[in-house]
């Protein structure tokens, strides 16, 4: 053979020499069949798109953290929601969503959905399963959930709407990237879709995007399959090694992000600049009963009301903190903190706060460090009110 030939076939046969923790990362787009006949077996995979060893290895950890039959992957928590309801929905379809849903899926929902004929209606986050049911039409094919809402922390009764929607033939949908799978199970309390963000807790490092749709039912993962085959969603194998390497530290790491938000939390509470904490794992707390019902922990997410005080000195509080970067994502190993109140304009079942709304993720830092750093920023705070 020429030496184009020679070198184009050199180490294809290579077999794997020894056996690592982690899968092999495949990088290929095609996949070689066995003979002619197997070409069109559409039993086989075919296309390195639908996911090769990293991908696979990452969809069974999923499956056994979300106690699912199927898990999908997509490139972004956003893709996993918006990819979920595209293959559920279909023009004159109805779908009410939860007021608190992330702002993104209600951009999608008011742009996209609406654009090709899918009706949305909001529901109050804090109406109950009754009145949730109560908004449904004859046009209703789901109901999208979030619980607790990613700014303002709402908690719906999630297993009381699922088992009311199965009654009457709705689906269900939940974004539990607060629970990241793991401090609650949406299937096991009867919700059908239970989507997340990867790229937060799961992923864990704030450096690879991806999201998650799992479910039970045959029936819906064959909808959501053909859902992910006719719009092209893929993940690359490199991200999903990430991502596995980032599952297998979860539970550690959510408890610590639990125990340094709870630390962060009581501290705040005795603080006199604020007025409210809203963690729902906080004993007192808006909806802590649901959370004590439903969920086995909690992450580093909640919020806190300051007291009353002009824009100015919301920036000062903002602006002085060192180790609490200013940014919107969370569920990395870093704190974070945003002002809340220019994303709530957009709701229909305002949520009133009696001062400027203030979310942090509590990160895995020293949590004395962090109050510290609060501290500081209070400081501000008052020098500016």
């Amino acid at each position: 053979m020429h030496d184009e030939t020679r070198l184009i076939r050199a180490g294809a046969k290579q077999p794997l020499k020894a056996r690592t923790v982690g899968p092999a990362v495949q990088k290929g787009s095609t996949v070689l069949l066995p003979n002619a006949e197997a070409l069109y077996d559409h039993s086989r995979q075919t296309y390195g798109r639908e996911g090769l060893a990293a991908q696979r290895a990452l969809e069974e950890g999923l499956c056994a953290l979300e106690a699912a039959r199927r898990t999908f992957l997509y490139p972004s928590g956003l893709a996993a929601v918006t990819g979920a309801m595209l293959a559920l929905l279909r023009a004159g379809d109805e779908v009410l969503v939860v007021d608190s849903i992330y702002r993104p899926t209600r951009r999608f929902c008011d742009h996209l959905l609406a654009r090709y004929g899918v009706n949305v209606r909001y529901y109050d986050p804090l109406a109950s399963a009754e009145e949730v049911m109560a908004l449904c039409t004859p046009a209703t094919r789901l109901i999208a959930m979030e619980s607790p809402g990613s700014l303002t922390f709402e908690m719906q009764d999630v297993p009381a709407i699922a088992r009311l929607a199965r009654a009457q033939g709705i689906a269900t949908l939940m974004d539990n990237t607060w629970g990241a799978g793991l401090t609650f199970r949406p299937l096991t309390h009867g919700v059908d879709v239970s989507v997340q963000a990867l790229t937060k807790y799961v992923g864990g490092h704030s450096d690879v995007f991806m999201g998650s749709a799992a479910v039970s039912d045959a029936g819906l993962a064959a909808q959501l399959e053909a859902g992910q085959l006719h719009m092209g969603w893929a993940v690359t194998g490199e991200d999903a090694y990430q991502m596995l390497r980032g599952l297998r530290t979860l539970p550690t790491r959510m408890a610590r992000h639990e125990a340094n938000g709870l630390e962060v939390a009581r501290w705040l509470e005795a603080r006199p600049e604020v007025l409210e904490v809203i963690h729902p794992a906080l004993p007192g707390a808006r909806g802590h009963d649901l959370w004590a019902r439903d969920f086995t922990g909690a992450c580093g997410l909640f919020a806190f009301v300051l007291q009353p005080a002009p824009e100015a000195a919301v920036h000062a509080f903002l602006d002085a903190l060192k180790l609490f970067g200013l940014g919107f994502s969370w569920g990395g190993f870093e704190s974070l903190a945003i002002h809340c109140h220019p994303q709530l304009g957009e709701r229909e079942h305002l949520a009133r706060f009696d001062g400027p709304l203030i979310r942090l993720h509590v990160g895995l830092e020293a949590s004395g460090d962090l109050v510290d750093d609060l501290a500081a920023g209070f400081a501000a705070f008052e020098a500016h009110g």
